[in-house]
């Protein structure tokens, strides 16, 4: 097995273990975040040396600098944050950043299957507009009542779209060579 699959093999395991267990609990736990973070580094400094350890760290540090925002306006949990700062340890920088953009869109599809199905459209877009209102008004600052706080609201288990987005970032990566 040559370097590129252990890696994909580790960040599938991680992503496919954190989507069945956010699906069930609507939770990533710590020892599964916090492990996938320190394996991915560990993992990349093995196989590569320095260059592996910087491009683990730089993976690690992209996400949780890009995602830090979502999760203190509570639009996203620090467990998927946590996950997405694992995966970027594992697959670095570039590839972090297309597993991203396809959790994003995995989780967009996601959400608006769920929205169709409860009949919600027009209360969540009444929703995007009080929120987009509220930051032109106060700035970004949480909003109580459209958070994932609120019980009401619908939520979307995040660590499914980061397991499908990294699975097909997997067979992608597998066709190009």
């Amino acid at each position: 097995m040559d370097a590129r699959a252990i890696i994909w093999a580790f960040v599938l395991a991680l992503t496919f273990i954190a989507g069945a267990t956010d699906w069930r609990t609507r939770k990533i736990p710590n020892w599964l975040t916090i492990s996938g973070m320190l394996s991915g580094l560990i993992l990349r400094t093995v196989i590569s040396g320095w260059p592996g350890a910087k491009a683990s760290l730089e993976g690690a540090g992209l996400a949780l600098a890009l995602l830090l925002p979502l999760v203190l306006l509570r639009a996203l949990g620090a467990g998927d944050w946590k996950l997405m700062g694992g995966v970027g340890a594992f697959v670095g920088p570039v590839l972090f950043l297309f597993i991203l953009f396809g959790s994003i869109f995995a989780s967009a599809l996601m959400g608006s299957i769920q929205l169709i199905q409860t009949k919600r459209v027009k209360v969540t877009l009444l929703n995007i507009v009080e929120l987009v209102r509220g930051f032109v008004i106060f700035g970004f600052r949480p909003n109580p009542k459209i958070s994932l706080d609120n019980p009401g609201l619908l939520k979307v288990p995040f660590g499914v779209a980061v397991a499908a987005a990294t699975a097909v970032c997997f067979v992608v990566a597998r066709l190009v060579h």
